[in-house]
């Protein structure tokens, strides 16, 4: 039996919400979707609002789950997150982040401003 792409990824990012709500996080969003592109997660982490990618590697063979997030990736996620931005309203002092998680295997690895 084989599990396709998108359902490996959503139970990998529901591993990655439970993890972040475990660490005192509130999630607003998940896999929020516009015509440019999709942001994993949507999180209040304290006072900062955080826009988190979700990587899942089953081992380190072909490269990290962290290596992933490239350079192309974080030029979407930053766009989705302005466009988030604006439709919310948010404050202009808003403080954000941009966090990736990933995991290997069970290994759950969280950076903070990864880039």
């Amino acid at each position: 039996m084989t599990v396709n792409k998108r359902e490996t990824g959503s139970r990998y990012e529901e591993m990655a919400a439970d993890f972040l709500e475990k660490q005192g996080c509130r999630i607003l969003e998940k896999n929020y979707r516009t015509r440019i592109g999709e942001i994993d997660l949507i999180l209040m982490d304290g006072r900062y609002l955080v826009f988190a990618e979700v990587k899942y590697r089953k081992d380190s063979r072909m490269g990290t789950a962290l290596e992933a997030v490239d350079r192309r990736k974080q030029q979407i996620i930053r766009k989705v997150a302005g466009e988030y931005l604006h439709r919310h309203h948010c404050r202009t002092d808003q403080p954000c982040r941009f966090d990736v998680i990933g995991i290997t295997g069970d290994t759950i690895c969280h950076v903070k401003n990864a880039f």
